[in-house]
């Protein structure tokens, strides 16, 4: 049977529904000449009345057509529809009167009255029965899925209410947190507490929840579905009106956090104007060009006017990504963007892009900068961050190169991390590249936290929020400095052209920020309010983890805190003491061998050794 009415067109389904009207004609004379008081008998009325029926038909038949009763499906005949249907039997209760007249059939007036309202009903009852034989054919033939309704509000019931006609979804009861709803039958389903959701999954194999509470703040019906989908649970949303409307967008409530609003200080403007000579008609190289930090280094230097720009980087989706937006904004302006794909720990491919590509300028922000990862993996975080600068200071400066920056950071500072260790000892290394080549500039850029940078706290707090939290701090007194990524790189760049040799240049980045208060400014300015004992019906908890290895509770900008001014107020230059060449070679070679025996014990020996005021992270620092 399924079969066969999914194989009707359009036009025969039409047919089928005139055919029905049609045969319900003599069945609503009958009934009505069974309640009128005639003076026959009502099946001698009707075969008295047999000579007009055709005529009657014929007129129902084209007056159906005319109103669109038989194009009308049956899940849409609601009110309109209805409406149509009555026109259709006032008219044919009119047709009814005028042929019995002109046939000499003698009837009384109310007879066609009810004959009307009979057809009326019957076509209207007919159009029901065949809606639930129809719907009870496709749900017999089709699987169902078997939902429950989270919400039994007004968005709640109108979902079941909706529900109830669809042939593929079955839904089954409502779970609600309003104890006053609880223990009631809505829409003829009933409403039980959340407590019950794991019970009446299993007892009525239900395997979709439909989340009808678009009024609830995203964060906790974020919670609300992270908890059903531990219990193997399908979620889905239901958007609100003012979504589906357009008044509201149908995407999450989060928005970008402007991160001058965090810095606890006036964002710095450093403008390059004539610095940006040291960069202009030269081909400049960028390591780690793909990263927050070196991809917007390319796009400012890209406004000094370098003949040639040439794009290092390890990663080959950040090398895509980055060379396709440089390409566009270098378009029409002569300067030649090249991307190359490898690793500075490579000497002979740094020694051969250097060559055909005539570098003259070296900004070096290849890293690994993730402190736990590092820790974790601390031979291959020495490797690239310490060997790498090595190799590429070293290869630029046998070449000639103008110009070496590093970037390092304020981790470095007596670091408790491999990763701030590394980035020490990639200091070390360029130092003493400075005393050994005067043909090269060597110059060190250090500074703290880039907001909105890959891995960076902001973008992980909001990812938290937007899954419902809570947002994790590792310890309420952790403070940290912080930049935007434009005022790090114009430090770099500016710091670049006014460097002299071995210098380490360090910004004037304000107070340090307390992560709990960028924590609670995160969440507030996406909307949502902190969730803590003054506030427990908060959308967002905060949670205290602990530190993690190798985190400090507060970060230092320089060893001596000895600070020389220059020419622009807000840079300065630390004076800290060098490894002498000697002393340097021999940090190398103890750190090569522990790399080449996978030693990471010896590789924490040659940092313990060399690296003043480094200091190994334990387990007890979480609750000092």
């Amino acid at each position: 049977m399924f079969r066969l009415i999914s194989a009707l067109s359009r036009s025969q389904k039409a047919y089928v529904f005139i055919a029905v009207d049609l045969a319900l004609i003599p069945l609503a004379l009958l009934f009505t000449y069974t309640l009128q008081s005639l003076p026959t008998t009502p099946v001698e009325t009707l075969i008295q009345t047999a000579p007009v029926q055709p005529y009657l038909m014929a007129a129902a038949a084209g007056l159906s057509l005319w109103l669109g009763l038989p194009h009308i499906q049956l899940n849409a005949y609601e009110g309109h529809a209805v409406g149509m249907t009555a026109v259709l039997a006032l008219l044919l209760a009119g047709a009814s009167a005028l042929l019995t007249e002109v046939s000499g059939i003698a009837l009384p007036p109310g007879t066609h009255v009810m004959f009307g309202i009979s057809y009326f009903l019957f076509l209207v009852a007919a159009r029901v029965v065949l809606y639930q034989v129809v719907l009870a054919i496709y749900r017999r033939a089709q699987p169902r899925r078997r939902v429950l309704i989270y919400g039994a509000g007004t968005t709640g019931t109108q979902l079941a209410q909706a529900l109830k006609a669809h042939d593929r979804i079955d839904p089954v009861a409502f779970v609600d947190d309003n104890t006053s709803l609880q223990g009631m039958v809505l829409m003829g389903l009933p409403v039980f507490p959340p407590a019950r959701i794991s019970e009446i999954v299993k007892a009525r194999d239900i395997s979709r929840v439909l989340l009808a509470m678009p009024s609830q703040s995203q964060p906790k019906q974020a919670q609300i579905i992270k908890r059903l989908q531990t219990m193997g649970l399908e979620v889905q949303a239901l958007p609100s009106f003012a979504q589906l409307i357009g008044e509201e967008a149908l995407v999450d409530k989060l928005t970008p956090v402007a991160p001058q609003n965090f810095l606890g200080r006036a964002a710095r403007r450093v403008a390059l104007e004539a610095d940006c000579d040291s960069y202009a008609g030269r081909a400049v190289l960028v390591s780690g060009a793909g990263g927050s930090i070196g991809s917007e280094l390319c796009r400012q230097i890209l406004n000094c006017r370098p003949a040639k720009l040439v794009l290092y980087e390890l990663s080959e989706l950040a090398l895509y990504l980055v060379h396709q937006e440089l390409e566009q904004l270098a378009e029409d302006t002569g300067i030649e963007v090249v991307p190359v794909l490898g690793s500075v720990t490579d000497p002979r491919q740094v020694r051969k892009v250097l060559t055909d590509h005539g570098v003259q300028v070296v900004l070096h922000a290849a890293a690994y900068k993730h402190v736990p990862l590092v820790e974790a993996n601390p031979l291959a975080g020495l490797a690239n961050n310490v060997f790498g600068t090595q190799t590429l200071a070293r290869e630029a400066a046998a070449l000639g190169v103008e110009r070496f920056i590093l970037i390092s950071s304020d981790k470095a500072v007596r670091p408790t991390n491999v990763m701030g260790a590394s980035k020490r000892l990639a200091e070390l290394v360029v130092q003493d590249l400075a005393t050994r080549y005067a043909s090269t500039i060597f110059a060190m850029v250090r500074f703290g936290n880039v907001l909105g940078s890959s891995g960076s706290v902001v973008p992980l707090f909001q990812d938290q929020i937007s899954r419902g939290g809570p947002v994790t701090v590792t310890d309420p007194r952790v403070k940290r400095y912080f930049m935007t990524i434009s005022e790090a790189v114009q430090l770099v760049l500016k710091a670049g052209s006014e460097a002299r040799g071995s210098e380490v240049f360090v910004l004037d980045m304000g107070e340090p920020v307390p992560i709990m208060q960028l924590a609670r400014q995160v969440i507030q300015r996406a909307g949502y309010t902190v969730r803590d004992a003054d506030n427990p019906d908060g959308d967002i908890e905060i949670e205290i983890i602990g530190l993690r290895p190798g985190e400090k509770l507060e970060e230092e900008l320089t060893l001596s805190r000895d600070l020389i001014g220059t020419r622009h107020q807000k840079i300065f230059c630390a004076q800290e003491a060098k490894l002498s060449e000697i002393e340097v070679a021999a940090l190398l070679r103890g750190l090569r061998e522990a790399l080449a025996a996978s030693d990471e014990s010896a590789a924490r020996q040659v940092i313990l050794r060399w690296v003043e005021g480094y200091s190994v992270w334990d387990d007890n620092r979480k609750t000092s």
